[in-house]
Parts: C-alpha cells; structure tokens; sequence
C-alpha cells in the first residue's frame, strides 16, 4: 500500500492529498488517490470527498487512464446537482474546468461511440448557458473532435478561434499549440512557427508545455531549414516527456524525428528509455500515437539493413527490430481501424500512412555530443574486427601467414589486420593447416596467435591477460623448437607482470597505496629488467630483429622504472639501454627501431624534466622519419612533440603537432596510433587556447574512441570532462543528454562500472538539472546521492560537499527541515575530511535562502547557519587554509548583512555590512572591485532606504564612486549611481 496509514481525521487527509500532489504521475500516484477517496467517503463532511475526488481524477487524467476520468467525474456531478452549496467558487471553477478533461477522455476511447461523444459535448454546453458562463470552452472542444474524427475543421475553428477566452479556456499555452497545428494541417510550415513562438520561446507554459508544441514543432523546423532550433527544441521537450505515459504520443514523435534525421542509434536508445510505455500507456489514442511515431523509426532502421538489431518492446519476450515492428504494425493498424469505424471517416489511417510514406529530412543532424550509428548499436562481435589495412590482405594461408610474420618482424601495421584474419580462420572447425615448410607447423601459427593476442591486452592495460597470453605462447614456442621465439615471449610476459598494479591492503589509505605501489612497482620493473637480460645473454640464435626487440624491452623496463619513481638515479641507466638498442638497430639497418630507440631518447629526456632537450631530440628523429621512415610512426611522433611543446607552454605549436598527427593517423590502421589520446591531448591544447567548443569535440571523439576499443573507465571519465566542459559552457541541454546516454550503457545499469564514476556522472547531472532550472529533478537525484554518499567511509569530504550542495537545493524548494538535517550530515562529514570552502558557501547560501523566503520568522535559524559556517571559517583559518575565492571571513560578514536586511533587522544588517568592508579593505582588482562596489550598495540601501538615513547614505555612495572611478573601475560605480539617485529623488 502506498499510503503509510489510513488519515484518521480530515486534517490528515487534507495533508496527505497535499503530500500525493508532490508526487510525480503514475501508478503510485493514482493508488494513493484511490486509497484516499476511500478514506474520505469514511467522513461525514463532503467536500473532504470533493477533494480526494478531484485529486483522483487529475492522477486518472495525467497517468493516461481516460477510461475511469469519466466516471470519477460523474460521482462530482451528481455531488454538485445534490448539494451544489457544498462548492464554493474554486471547487465550481474545478468542476466545469473539468468537462473538458471528460471530453477529452472520451475521444480517446474508440469503443464510446461517436453520438455519445456529441451528447457529452450537448451536457457541457447546457451546463454552461445555464451556470452562465461563455461558450468559447465549449467550442474549443467541438473543434477539436473535428480535428479527431477528420470532418472539414475551418467553420469549427473558426467558431472558437474568434470567441472571446474565459476564465474556463484553455490555457494561453494549449490554446496556442492548438491554433498552431491548425495551420500545420494546412500546410503552413511559417505561419505555424510563427504562431508557437510565444510557447517554444517560454513566454506562455503549463504542465505539457511547451514540451507537447515542440514534438509538433521538430518536422516543420526541419522543412523551413532551422535545424539548429530543431535540434535545441527536441534536447529540451523529449526531457520534458520522456517515460511519461500521458505524453506517450510526443515520445514517438521524437523517435520519428530520430529516424528523419539519420539518428537512428539515438531514436533506438530513446526507445530502450521509454520501454515502460509499451505497458503503461492505458489510452488507445495516445497508443496509436506512441506505436506510430515507434514504426516510423523501427522501419527507417530495417530499411538500412539492421533488421536483426536487438530492441526493447512488449514485456515477456525478446525482440529484434523487424519482430518489434511487425507487432507495432498489426496493433496500430488494428487501433486507426477502430477509431475509424467508430468515426466514419478514414482520418487515423491517412495520418498513419503519411507519417510512414515520409522520407527522411536530413541525411544527418548531429543532435547530441555523443553521436552514434546503428554499426555502433550493434552487439559486438565474437571473433576479433579485421582492422583497416594499408594493403589487400592475402587470400591464400600461407601467404597470409608469411605476409604476418613479415609484418611483425617489421613492426607494421598490416600485422593487425593479417592476424585478425588468421585468428577467424584458425578458430573455423574446417580449418586445414597447410603442409608447407615455410609457413611452419601449427602449433607455431598458434603461439604467433596467442603472441599477438598477448600484445594486444597489453596495449590496453590488461597486463595480467597479457602475462599470461604470452606465458602460453612461450611454452608452444618451446614445443616447436623455437627458443628465440620463447624468449622473445617470455620478455613480454616479464614486463607485463611487473606492470600489473599492487592490491591496496584493507584499510590502506589513497597516499600509502600511491608511495608503496610505486615503490612496488619500481622493484618488480627493476626485476623484470635483470631477467630479460638474463633472457637475452642466454638464448643462441637469435635472429636481429629478436635481439632489437629484446634489447627494446629491456629500455622499456628502465623508463617505466623512471616513470614510475622519478629517481635521478634512474636516468643514465635507461640512456646506456637507449644506446645499446640504437647502435645495434643501425649496424642491422632496423629502421622501425631506430626510431623506437630515438623516440625512448626524447622521452627519457622529457621525464627527467628537460624538455628543451627532448624537443631537439623529436625534431631530429621527424626528420629521418620523412626521409627515411618508418612512415607510421610519425603521427606517434608529431603526438609526443605536440605533448612536449605543450609542457613548454607553446600551446599553439602543440595544437599543430596534435592537428598534423591526427592527419597522418587517419592513413593507417586503428591500432597503430593511440588516436583517442591525440585528441585528448588536442582538447587540452585547444582549451589553453581559449577554444573550449574546439576542446568539447576532441574530448568526446577521445572517449568513444576509448569505448571502441574496450577502455571503458577511460572513456567514462573522459566523457565525464567532456560533460562538465558542456556545463561551464552553458550547453545546459547537451551535458544533460550525453549523461543520459551514458548512465543507460549496460555496465553503468548492470553496477559494473566503478560507483564512484557513475557518482561523479550523477553529480554532473543534478548540477546540470539545476542550471536548467528543474529543481524538482536536480533536488531528487542529490538527494539519492547525498544518501549513497553517506556510506563512503573511505572518501567522507566527497559526501560533505554533496550533502552540502543537496541542503542547499532543499533550501530553494523551502524544505528547510529536511536541508538543515543535510547540512548537519555535510558538517559531520567536513570534521572527518575539511572542505572549509565549498562547506561555507553552502551554508551562508542556506542562510540567505531561509531569511529570503522567512523573513523575520526565520531570521533564527539563518543565524544559525552564519554561526555554523563562523566555525568553519575560524578552522580554516587554523588551518592556514586560503580561499580559491573571496576571503570567508569577509564572505560571512557580507552574508550577516544580508540576512539580517532580509528579515529586517537593518541596524545589525549595517553594522555586519561596515564590518565586510573593513575585511574587504581598499578595492583593487577588477573582482575585488566588484565585491566592494555590491558591498557599499548594500550598506547604502539599508541606511538610505531602510532605516531612513539618506544623508549618511549618500555620502558613503558618493565617496565610493569618487573612489571607484579614480580607480579606473567605471562600470562598478553604475549600481551605485543608480542608489544615489534614487535616494536623492525620495528626498
């Protein structure tokens, strides 16, 4: 039962219909009502049961169950023509309001025939002559069943659109939306555009506006060629819908838009999002609707080939695209049919059909910061993606395998591609080895197999993984006589293990795992550099492109050690393996490690903190790489020069290094170059530049790069940068779509990615929400976080600075009990891990906020909060803690006038006001200016307005503008100016 207990009396029931109106449309709200109206009907007073009916009909109406509207509103009839004194003006306003929701419902439902519908639409008129009240309602929905059964609608619209509104018509917004659609009807793209601007601007709104003008809105954008307003329209209305089964009818017509603006993977996410629909949706009209809007898209993506893409649909099964809409085509079929027999007219499968037979808008529209196409919707793969090569890839084995070998040995990028290939075609229950002496025997096409398959969990930080590919690798090499091969193997899987991170201890705090691990770290490298030695002076034979590529380990070893310990005795040990490997490379013309060995230099270099040095060393090696190659290594190159003129602070050098890298990148295989930290490294040259869009791009490309090749806490946390960057830059709508895309990715829903991640992706959202003005949604998500958060034993300051910022949001939603029980949870947290800043802001900000919505009656508890965060100052103080922003002390002096002018307290207000000044001391920079300047205008409108003190005020604004614009700083004297003026024409 939803209701904690049944009211005992009316004023907990009254109570409790307040607390159901909070809550949000659907199967909670409407039991509750239901469990309330059988409460009331337990009372003697009947306009407790008005109420609770009332109540239950609205939950009926918005939670998309017209069937029991009706009746609901037949049992307040029959109460209003009993007892019609028991109505007072708002309940009368209510009940004839409310005809037109009848109306409404009744249209819904095919099986309510067509005359009833005349006769309800008969009883209202009636009623209205006789209450005498205007007609223009009646006629509002007279228009609108012509509009549904699919008569001529022009003397019916007229009709309404030249009446005069009442008190009873529709609202500005829905009126609005209605005359709109009369003209999209009619083929006037402009003039319907013209007419929904008021709503699609905000000007005129109501609970479905303007989020049911803008799904209308979307395809006429397009047509008129304003897709960047197409694109913002449909970001913010399908937000404002979505999972909503009362505004199931616009969900599809956001799909539909997905699917006319080659969106299809997005349309398909959305889909998944609103799968409860598919359930809960009880109208039929709104069913027809939904299911339309879902074909056009379920279609549009079969059409391309991905009939077989799993989806989500009707609860008790699996479905693929094409099942899906075979099922959606036979149910909206059969309901256009319905509601057309019951009409007699063929109006809803002509709009079906047009809504079908339409062709896509736009080849692409880029809506979201993370696009994606149906390749990426797809499962991926079992066997491993052949990558892009530079060359056909050889048809017949034993070319293929020699082709391998050949490529390995050179270190070129052909190599990935050709072991793709040979994985599939060894993995194949027919497969045939061939009987050549130069391709060799299988058990060495499988070690070369599992090698590889070693290098590439490496590349991806799989370390263990890759330890133990290239353990297995050696012991078949072993087997098939090979040694130089084993070795080389084993060399691998030595270094891989001693990249392998430490396990932290129970208990280990954050710093003594960093200096232990490193210094772990650090041995294990050292230990991994002697056995490969061992390995390299004890295995005969080897080939010269095996003794590089141990010689090459053996250098990788020592500059992961100095990497990992920054010891400057660390240094000249990786140089003397450098020279080693560079001297043996050029007696054996080993171009590839040439420039590994000259590309370790620059590095060693640049880790030891001489990057002038390493810029020299990198010009060097480019230059022999264009005159002499190996030509895939230079995007790698021009990527590590653009990362060290970066740490030279020429951002702009670095932007053309990562730019030309990019380029060159695109030539080659996906493997060969680490693309997803070019552009990551773009986005950070770009942002130092001053070109945060720029920076906004190379970040999300960087993360779905990252996605692609399996490095998801990588991408999670760079998509998470990205969408906190689309926040800073007010792309309010953008950052809240991308965190929505990524909080429904599978391992984000299934609690397989890091919980502190998807906080922080959380976190982004709610400060998004708020930015954008849902406070109801950004209060609900940190509160669920303020509660998880609680439980992080390991990381309490991150819970103090989240329950802060959630009793500040209570605060803004005058739930002011609740916000103080928060801020006492962030202060108890702040004890255990000091956040003195972010703390003190939250709770002068809950001061203001209780004195701003109180006034004197909550002039107590702001004081204590201004108390509270006194103490935090007085710590930070003993902390030698210093500010990022204005000083605390001066803050909460500031705030202590404040609060105190808000709940009328002036005297104590100028005195905290002379006392932020004096904090303040003299203005200076252009923020302190600031500051200064809302300071004196604050003490100026106490005592000149306030405590009716004009003279003194308007010598201390005088002297401050004096001041100020000897100071240069003009613009702050405005405000004050302003002051002055205003206190001198009062005077």
């Amino acid at each position: 039962m939803p209701t904690a207990h049944l009211p005992q009396n009316t004023d907990e029931l009254f109570q409790a219909l307040q607390e159901n109106d909070r809550r949000p449309y659907g199967r909670t709200r409407t039991v509750t009502a239901e469990e309330l109206v059988d409460a009331a009907e337990q009372f003697e007073d009947p306009a407790v049961l008005i109420h609770a009916l009332l109540e239950l009909q609205e939950a009926y109406t918005y939670g998309s169950e017209p069937r029991k509207s009706p009746v609901v509103f037949a049992r307040l009839l029959t109460l209003f023509d009993e007892q019609p004194d028991i109505f007072d003006e708002r309940l009368r306003h209510m009940l004839f309001w409310r005809f037109k929701w009848v109306a409404h419902a009744l249209r819904q439902l095919p099986e309510i025939p067509l005359t009833s519908l005349r006769q309800w639409l008969t009883e209202m008129r009636d009623r209205y002559e006789k209450a005498d009240l205007g007609l223009q309602p009646y006629y509002g929905q007279a228009y609108q069943l012509a509009v549904h059964v699919g008569e001529d609608t022009a003397l019916a619209y007229e009709l309404w659109a030249s009446r005069t509104r009442t008190r009873l018509s529709d609202c500005e917004a829905c009126e609005t939306c209605q005359r709109a659609r009369y003209h999209l009807r009619a083929g006037d793209d402009e003039r319907a555009l013209r007419t929904w601007e008021p709503v699609l601007a905000g000007k005129e709104s109501c609970k479905e506006e303007p989020a049911r003008s803008a799904s209308y809105a979307l395809l006429p954008l397009l047509r008129t060629g304003r897709t960047d307003r197409a694109r913002e329209l449909h970001l913010v209305g399908y937000r404002a819908c979505r999972r909503n089964p009362s505004m199931s009818e616009e969900v599809g017509r956001h799909l539909e838009f997905c699917a006319l603006t080659g969106n299809e993977a997005r349309g398909l996410e959305l889909l998944a999002e609103n799968r409860n629909l598919f359930d809960e949706v009880d109208s039929p009209l709104d069913q027809f609707g939904f299911l339309t809007g879902v074909e056009v898209l379920l279609q549009r993506v079969e059409v391309l080939g991905h009939g077989d893409l799993p989806t989500v649909g009707y609860a008790g099964r699996t479905w693929t695209v094409s099942g899906l809409r075979a099922e959606v085509r036979k149910r909206a079929d059969d309901l256009a049919a319905r509601f057309d027999t019951r009409n007699g007219t063929t109006a809803h499968a002509d709009r079906r059909r047009a809504r079908l037979d339409r062709a896509p808008l736009l080849d692409a529209l880029e809506l979201t910061l993370r696009p994606r196409s149906l390749d990426d919707a797809a499962p991926a793969p079992v066997t491993v993606p052949v990558a892009r090569t530079t060359a056909a890839v050889p048809e017949a084995l034993p070319e293929l395998v020699l082709r391998a070998r050949a490529a390995e040995e050179e270190g070129h990028p052909d190599a990935v591609a050709c072991w793709a290939r040979l994985r599939t075609l060894a993995a194949a229950r027919d497969y045939t080895h061939p009987d050549d002496p130069a391709v060799g025997s299988l058990l060495r096409l499988r070690a070369d197999l599992l090698a590889d398959e070693g290098n590439r969990a490496g590349e991806k930080d799989g370390f263990a993984d890759a330890a133990a590919l290239h353990e297995e690798a050696a012991a078949l090499y072993d087997d098939a006589g090979l040694p130089g091969h084993a070795a080389l193997a084993r060399a691998c899987a030595l270094l891989a293990t001693a990249e392998i991170p430490a396990e932290r201890a129970e208990g280990e705090s954050d710093a003594g795992e960093s200096a232990d691990g490193a210094e772990a770290k650090a041995a294990a490298l050292t230990a991994a550099h002697a056995s490969i030695v061992r390995l390299h002076e004890e295995t005969p034979g080897l080939a010269p492109y095996q003794e590089a590529r141990l010689l090459r380990l053996r250098a990788t070893a020592l500059a992961l050690r100095l990497q990992t310990s920054g010891s400057e005795d660390h240094v000249a040990p990786v140089f003397a393996e450098v020279d080693a490997l560079h001297a043996f490379a050029t007696r054996h013309a080993l171009d590839g490690q040439i420039s590994g060995a000259l590309l370790l230099r620059a590095s060693t270099h640049a880790i030891s903190g001489n990057l002038p040095t390493a810029v020299t060393e990198i010009d060097a090696l480019l230059d022999r790489l264009k005159a002499q190659g190996p030509a895939w290594h230079l995007p790698r190159t021009l990527g590590l020069r653009g990362r060290f003129r970066f740490g030279l602070q020429d951002a702009q050098a670095a932007h053309a290094d990562l730019s030309e890298a990019l380029r060159l990148a695109a030539d080659w295989p996906a493997d060969t170059v680490d693309t997803a930290r070019l552009h990551g490294d773009m986005a950070q040259a770009c942002l130092y530049l001053g070109r945060p869009e720029e920076a906004l791009r190379h970040l999300t490309r960087s993360a779905e790069l990252e996605l692609c090749r399996g490095s998801r806490t990588d991408a999670f946390c760079t998509y998470s940068n990205a969408a906190q960057l689309s926040l800073d830059l007010g792309r309010v709508e953008d950052c809240i779509a991308l965190l929505d895309s990524l909080l429904a990715e599978p391992d984000v829903t299934g609690g397989e990615l890091n919980d502190r991640i998807v906080a922080q992706l959380r976190l982004t959202r709610a400060r998004a929400l708020h930015t954008g003005e849902d406070l109801k949604a950004a209060t609900a998500e940190f509160v669920a976080l303020s509660a998880e958060s609680a439980g992080w034993d390991d990381d309490p300051g991150s819970h103090a600075m989240i329950a802060a910022e959630t009793a500040v949001l209570l605060g803004e939603s005058g739930e002011f009990e609740r916000a103080r029980d928060v801020a006492d949870q962030a202060l108890a947290a702040h004890a255990r891990a000091p956040r003195f800043e972010h703390l003190s802001n939250s709770l002068r900000e809950l001061a203001r906020l209780q004195a701003q919505q109180q006034g004197p009656d909550g002039l107590t508890e702001a004081l204590a909060y201004l108390t509270d965060a006194g103490r935090v100052a007085d710590e930070a103080r003993a902390a030698d803690y210093q500010a990022h922003g204005r000083s605390l002390d001066s803050a909460l002096a500031y705030e202590h006038g404040r609060v105190n002018a808000y709940a009328g307290a002036y005297d104590d207000a100028l005195i905290a006001l002379d006392k932020a000044l004096a904090l303040l001391g003299e203005p200076g920079r252009d923020d302190d200016a600031g500051e200064w300047a809302e300071c004196v205008r604050l003490a100026g409108a106490v005592e000149g307005l306030y405590l009716e003190r004009p003279a003194p005020a308007l010598t201390r604004l005088d002297a401050a503008v004096s001041h100020l614009t000897a100071l240069g700083h003009t613009e702050e004297t405005e405000p004050l100016t302003a002051l002055a003026a205003r206190l001198r024409d009062e005077e």
